[in-house]
């Protein structure tokens, strides 16, 4: 980890949704042990789910069809950053009911919380993503610029999903539309084996910072402004006023990422320890459907 950075970590293992480790020492917020609060959730762009006998079945059922989908020759372009990344967006084989072959549909409590609390009881569950980080993520590549490569190892490669680089020009557009982001382990690793990490309450900043970007433009017409600069701004904001997290979970547990949150990867320290799979996490973002309501909903 680059120095400048303070150092949150969240334990959700021994903790509520909401304990936070700052500086060795656990504060947990005030609320329910297995409640997860909707307006809690709103307010910092995350929450954690406990352990969850049926995503527990889930990710027993899925294993092996995450560790084929990292093996598949097809998915070897995945594969980046020296061998230390596999990236591996939509590679899971699942249904729409977040199912592979012969194993059960994507359920339990974060899935519940999902389609209550937020509303979203018609969800169609995307391909999901197999992301696996190995021991000394990141490496340099050929693609990747010295700048880029030093974003990468200081600032975790903190990006928005859905804003992609366009054109010869590599310019930043908003392309995809993704209702949240449900992270769920499929292997056990130590706490700081690459976490994601998270700028809390920097879904509202994003919010607003493109509210009025695209202000009086059709939103059938966003994809088409170059947001290049603005994003880079935006960034930098965040990097300013919200306080970064990492965000650690076991097999069975889950955590969900609020659409419009800065998040991305700690570089894998020497200190941290997995098994042969590296740290693979399952990531569903399925598509939300409008510009409109991406920016919108709650």
């Amino acid at each position: 980890m680059s120095a400048h950075r303070a150092r949150t970590f969240v334990s959700p293992v021994a903790c509520s949704p909401y304990a936070l480790a700052q500086s060795g020492q656990t504060v947990t917020a005030m609320q329910d042990e297995h409640a997860v609060s909707r307006e809690a959730f709103l307010a910092r762009g995350w929450c954690h789910f406990h352990h969850d006998p049926q995503l527990a079945q889930w990710v027993a059922d899925t294993r092996d069809a995450a560790r084929a989908a990292v093996r598949a020759a097809e998915n070897a372009e995945w594969l980046r950053c020296g061998g230390t990344w596999f990236v591996g967006v939509n590679a899971l084989p699942n249904n729409e009911r977040g199912a592979v072959r012969g194993g059960a549909a994507v359920a339990g409590q974060a899935v519940e919380f999902i389609r209550e609390a937020l509303g979203l009881a018609q969800l169609v569950w995307d391909r999901a993503q197999v992301s696996v980080v190995y021991p000394g993520y990141p490496q340099p590549m050929a693609t990747e610029s010295a700048a880029a490569y030093r974003y990468r190892r200081e600032r975790d490669a903190a990006h928005l999903d859905g804003v992609l680089r366009q054109g010869p020009r590599k310019r930043r557009h908003l392309c995809e539309h993704h209702a949240f982001i449900l992270g769920i382990p499929m292997v056990e690793t130590s706490r700081d084996a690459s976490p994601l990490t998270l700028w809390e309450g920097s879904h509202e900043i994003t919010r607003r910072t493109l509210q009025t970007a695209f202000a009086g433009v059709p939103p059938e017409d966003w994809q088409a402004i170059d947001i290049t600069e603005l994003y880079q701004s935006l960034r930098r904001r965040i990097f300013a006023e919200c306080r970064r997290v990492e965000i650690a979970a076991r097999p069975g547990e889950a955590y969900l990422v609020h659409r419009l949150a800065l998040h991305g990867i700690m570089p894998w320290p020497t200190t941290a320890t997995a098994g042969p799979d590296g740290r693979m996490i399952v990531y569903f973002r399925p598509d939300v459907g409008s510009a409109e309501q991406w920016l919108s909903m709650p």
